[in-house]
């Protein structure tokens, strides 16, 4: 049984701590990395790497829209030239590669003025042979999460589990299948947008994301 099915969440850090109780259950390693998508993520992953005694980073995912069409995605970057590219859209609306290409270019540029932003200058965690638990505030379509998954994956960490307060039914069925696993307190239906499963929704700034990771990046373990 989850921790909690009832809805709405106050905030994104009683979100957090709900849904680290939840992950207390599940015995994982002592390695484990909190990796949250910001920026409404990083909240929720503050209060999960503070209760599992681990450190805290994050993953940036940009997202590639159509030219004539911003909101419709054609495919999403990440850190470290990683890229997925839906290409039977792409060829279906004519986009021209030099078009693709132009985003892309402009996509990682803003990706990695948001790293330089939030990291302060840290280098990213290593990865390999730990656990990474994925977190963000909630999964309407599980697209972004989808692309930090496969992204995650590629750094070779022994595990990889994705974790949510709150999300849609198919977007929780479509990430189980994205990772060794999918933890998720809610799947309310219908589902709309993740705020409306929050009390208090307001936007997180890029200075609370600054502040929080430099908060968490060296982890929890054995504070007092």
């Amino acid at each position: 049984m989850p921790v909690k099915s009832r809805l709405p969440f106050e905030d994104r850090s009683e979100a957090g701590r709900l849904l680290a109780q939840e992950l207390l259950r599940h015995d994982l390693p002592a390695n484990v990395i909190v990796l949250a998508l910001p920026r409404g993520g990083v909240p929720v992953g503050l209060e999960i790497a503070k209760a599992l005694g681990a450190s805290l980073d994050v993953v940036i995912v940009g997202k590639l829209g159509v030219p004539s069409q911003p909101e419709l995605a054609m495919g999403a970057v990440a850190s470290d030239s990683f890229r997925m590219l839906d290409e039977k859209l792409i060829a279906e609306l004519g986009i021209s590669r030099e078009e693709v290409d132009t985003l892309i270019a402009e996509e990682t540029a803003e990706l990695v003025r948001r790293e330089k932003l939030y990291r302060g200058g840290r280098p990213k965690l290593d990865l390999q042979g730990r656990t990474a638990v994925l977190v963000d505030d909630g999964l309407a379509t599980g697209s972004t999460m989808r692309v930090a998954a496969r992204y995650v994956r590629s750094l070779r960490p022994a595990k990889t589990l994705i974790a949510v307060p709150v999300g849609s039914v198919h977007a929780c069925r479509l990430l189980r299948k994205e990772a060794d696993g999918c933890v998720c307190l809610a799947t309310p239906q219908p589902f709309h947008a993740v705020g409306e499963w929050y009390i208090d929704f307001q936007q997180v700034t890029d200075e609370e994301v600054r502040l929080f990771l430099e908060q968490g990046y060296r982890g929890f373990a054995n504070r007092a």
